[in-house]
């Protein structure tokens, strides 16, 4: 099991990192099950909602994983002003965005960077594709399930 979320994680994103020497555990925390390495929560398995397509598993690497393997997919980053919003678990509005990564559908689980230093903020679900994000300039563009400061972030800290 341990072995095919890092089999998944590695070809989504083409990481190389194959974690030998880490302590790798499986834990459970709310609807999210997660792969621990060191105690720090690397990769999630949730389910996409109902509303945003196939009902299906999605592993994804959390905010400590995206730190870890500094990854170049499935990102939009975001001006200085919704920084804040975002590090309180607001949903990211569509005029706040500024760079959009243009592989990303509406459905698909996104990460968010801050535009100027280009580190994680937070993750969601995308609702809407990439061009539309990218034109949009109001409303919701993402719907954010884990951020900075969050429990998940905060696990063992």
């Amino acid at each position: 099991m341990v072995r095919k979320l890092v089999e998944r994680i590695q070809e989504d994103f083409d990481i190389e990192d194959n974690l030998d020497g880490a302590f790798l555990e499986i834990a459970e925390f709310g609807e999210l099950q997660l792969l621990l390495a060191d105690k720090d929560p690397i990769i999630m398995t949730l389910k996409r909602p109902e509303d945003l397509g196939i009902d299906e598993e999605i592993t994804f690497p959390t905010l400590r994983g995206i730190l870890r393997w500094d990854l170049g997919k499935r990102w939009c980053a975001v001006d200085r002003g919704a920084i804040p919003f975002l590090m309180n678990g607001a949903d990211c509005m569509a005029a706040g965005i500024q760079v959009v990564d243009p592989i990303i559908e509406r459905g698909d689980l996104v990460w968010v960077r801050d535009e100027e230093h280009g580190k994680p903020i937070a993750i969601g679900w995308a609702l809407m594709d990439a061009e539309t994000m990218d034109k949009s300039t109001k409303g919701k563009s993402i719907r954010t399930i884990h951020w900075i400061g969050d429990d998940l972030w905060s696990i063992d800290k």
